[in-house]
């Protein structure tokens, strides 16, 4: 359907033979299975990285099964954009097929039938086209490939959604076409399990799929050239979900290293810890769409466990919520530092992250500009003052996205003023810091868009602040966020939610008040001190985020 320019940056990323060998066995694609019966496919086949030892595994399985070599010709397909790639990749199978002792005519004849010049995201498969789909895909933004060719891929995968990474595509293109029990066996960047882009992929396989294995690979000399991709072995069944194994491989994790997790991952040990690799079984794996967790394996399985065993943050039996601070489409405009700019209950004292940093709310004196009373915009002729100052700012406002968008209303903040939310006890947390910042204030401010709020009905806040303070809240943000460069991470609700807390009534009038106190002092020892007796971890057990 395109044009491809064979010169361009197509991707290509080559896998040392052991890491394929590591991925095939792990996806199942062994001899001792019949596999001249079976299906596999290699969407992005290069010059056969993985076509090649898929090949000897299939001859060799068919010899162990008794079927003729020439089953071969059903049981394999491949893929690849270029010319020059898809005519190595057949040299390869046809080389495998004659060393086993097929005629050179036939051989080259199977080859041709399994390996094909052309696009596998714009192919036709069918459904139940494949047991095994695996790979390495190739790595390149969408808005790399030419602009006819991008939009025909989100076409044909919805999941690929803005700035987007191709290999998405291929993920989601492999899935579909697994048969029930099918396996999808990758190595590909890791960052959809956790970045926007990658939500509705994560949503797929949360809804239809079961989640094997993850292997972090971040400093492993796992390809043939250097590069900066974050890679991860990515295991996927198409079946209901159960046990889930997580390993990160360190620098030290090599190709003789390979077979011992191969081994560990069959074995009936639940976890390993060694200088190459830690790796642990999980019952099951994380039931999120926003974001999948990563980190030291023994964390992830404390994080399953406490999710298993207690309720979350946010919670409708205490009325506990977590919510963002009011963002205006523009501060130049809306926050201001004088008290007479305009009708004085048009200013609303707002709370800012600066004003954060002692642990205390130090107020700045910032106002907000502040258009809305009980949830709604004023009329603008009770307010001479404040009508004259936002048409004196017209050209600022106006210009803004959210008030093209309702002409009416063009002086509206992006976000709405909460009623109420100024005057309520609340904690605000600071959206970017090296450890969680919960900060107590009494009902006198608003917060501003770069603070997070918590209120509740039930719980005295400051005995939730120091619960929050704790090493055990915190490994949660640290599980389901990437850290940011600097060290630092966002701190932002969909992770705060992730938090889960003892019950209320479970907890003790002395742990309440160390809490309380824990917070008061901004003592993060005594306070994970307390948390661990209330979750039930260890004392001894180490938490490093």
């Amino acid at each position: 359907m395109f044009q491809i320019d064979e010169q361009g940056e197509h991707g290509e990323v080559f896998t040392r033979r052991w890491v394929v060998d590591l991925i095939l066995d792990l996806s199942g694609f062994t001899i001792d299975r019949d596999l001249g019966g079976m299906v596999a496919v290699e969407p992005s086949c290069g010059s056969g990285a993985f076509l090649a030892p898929m090949t000897e595994r299939l001859i060799e399985s068919c010899r162990i099964h008794e079927r003729p070599l020439t089953d071969i010709r059903s049981a394999l397909r491949a893929f690849d954009l270029l010319p020059t790639n898809a005519e190595l990749a057949q040299k390869a199978v046809a080389g495998a097929l004659v060393e086993a002792g097929l005629g050179d005519a036939e051989a080259k004849s199977i080859s041709t039938d399994c390996v094909h010049c052309g696009d596998f995201l714009l192919t036709s498969h069918g459904e139940d086209a494949a047991d095994f789909v695996l790979g390495n895909p190739p790595y390149i933004r969408l808005e790399d490939v030419p602009t006819a060719r991008s939009a025909a891929y989100r076409r044909a995968c919805p999941t690929m959604r803005g700035r987007s990474d191709i290999f998405v595509g291929f993920i989601e293109m492999g899935l579909r076409i697994l048969k029930p029990d099918g396996v999808l066996g990758f190595i590909v960047a890791d960052r959809w399990m956790h970045n926007q882009y990658g939500a509705d992929l994560r949503r797929l396989v949360s809804a239809s799929y079961a989640v094997e294995a993850i292997v972090s690979m971040h400093d492993v000399d796992a390809f043939e050239e250097s590069v900066s991709a974050y890679p991860a072995v990515t295991v996927i069944r198409r079946a209901e979900q159960s046990n889930a194994v997580v390993a990160n491989a360190t620098k030290a994790f090599g190709e003789a290293n390979a077979p011992s997790l191969t081994k560990w991952v069959s074995s009936r040990r639940k976890s390993v810890s060694t200088k190459a690799m830690s790796a642990v079984k999980l019952p099951e794996w994380f039931d999120s769409e926003l974001s999948w967790p990563s980190g030291d394996p023994a964390n992830l399985a404390l994080v399953a466990d406490l999710e298993r065993r207690f309720p979350p943050l946010q919670d409708p039996a205490t009325g506990t919520r977590v919510g963002i601070g009011v963002a205006s489409g523009a501060d130049s405009v809306y926050l201001t530092d004088d008290p007479d700019l305009v009708e004085s209950d048009r200013l609303l004292p707002l709370l800012m992250t600066r004003d954060t940093t002692t642990g205390e709310p130090n107020w700045s004196g910032t106002h907000l500009v502040n258009p809305w009373d009980d949830g709604r915009l004023v009329n603008l002729d009770d307010y001479p003052r404040l009508a004259t100052y936002l048409e004196s700012r017209s050209s600022d406002v106006r210009g803004r996205h959210v008030a093209r968008k309702n002409p009416g209303s063009w002086y509206r903040t992006i976000d709405r003023v909460e009623p109420g939310l100024q005057h309520r006890e609340k904690l605000v947390i600071p959206e970017l810091k090296a450890f969680i910042q919960p900060v107590l204030d009494r009902g006198e401010h608003y917060p501003h868009h770069g603070l997070y709020f918590i209120t509740s009905d039930e719980w005295d806040l400051e005995v939730l602040g120091g619960l929050l303070l704790s090493d055990i809240a915190e490994l949660f943000v640290a599980t389901y966020c990437v850290k940011m460069r600097g060290g630092c991470y966002r701190f932002q609700a969909q992770y705060l939610r992730r938090i889960r807390v003892p019950a209320i009534e479970s907890m003790s009038k002395r742990d309440q008040a160390q809490l309380g106190r824990a917070f008061e002092a901004r003592d993060r020892v005594s306070a994970s001190a307390v948390a661990r007796r209330l979750y039930g971890i260890d004392a001894n057990v180490s938490v490093s985020s």
